[in-house]
């Protein structure tokens, strides 16, 4: 194969629907013309360009939302096994330039990062500490058998919400929300002995 028919791999993680985007283009396309790379929702594009000295590129960045401006020399564009670049608001790495192999490793990695981030999100509660004294005070009201159910059981599971705690009974589908979010609630908790499921 002729050495600038070489493909080389751009990717990143679309901010707007979060899949990977993974685009090939040979070297000589790349020296030739610049090269918009969309995501398949269409809602983003990487584009690459070069003056000959460099590359240029926009990169739409999954990681922060925003589209990051970078330079690049043109052998760390066209040669080796590749390259990544930085989200300046992370400083995560954001996309990825280089052999199709490395590039796909490392998307996957990138998806996975952001993925998790995604469901770490410290916003998770209206307030976190009070969410964390309700559980504790919920768990204190459990271990001396104070959670039943109107319908005679003793049984209950705990869903989390933003905002709230539900304990629900799984023999009759009964249910209690608990509220979670300011100082009033948790007062309001500390000072019960028992709680009670309402039966179906």
């Amino acid at each position: 194969m002729d050495r600038m028919e070489e493909m080389r791999s751009f990717g990143y993680l679309c901010p707007k629907c979060g899949k990977v985007v993974m685009h090939q283009r040979s070297r000589f396309a790349l020296s030739a013309a610049a090269a918009n790379m969309e995501c398949q929702c269409g809602e983003t594009s990487l584009r690459v360009e070069t003056d000959g000295t460099k590359f240029r590129l926009w990169v739409p960045c999954g990681l922060c939302g925003e589209t990051h401006q970078a330079e690049c020399s043109v052998e760390s564009v066209l040669e080796g096994r590749g390259i990544g670049l930085a989200c300046p608001k992370t400083r995560q790495l954001c996309c990825y330039v280089g052999e199709e192999q490395q590039v796909r490793s490392a998307l996957e990695g990138l998806a996975i990062r952001a993925e998790k981030e995604k469901n770490e999100n410290p916003e998770a509660f209206t307030d976190n500490v009070i969410m964390y004294e309700v559980l504790s005070e919920l768990k204190e009201i459990a271990s001396r058998g104070g959670i039943h159910c109107s319908c005679g059981s003793k049984q209950y599971s705990i869903r989390v919400g933003r905002d709230a705690v539900d304990l629900i009974c799984p023999v009759c589908g009964g249910r209690l929300r608990l509220p979670a979010a300011t100082d009033e609630d948790l007062d309001q908790l500390c000072c019960r002995m028992e709680l009670e499921i309402h039966g179906q």
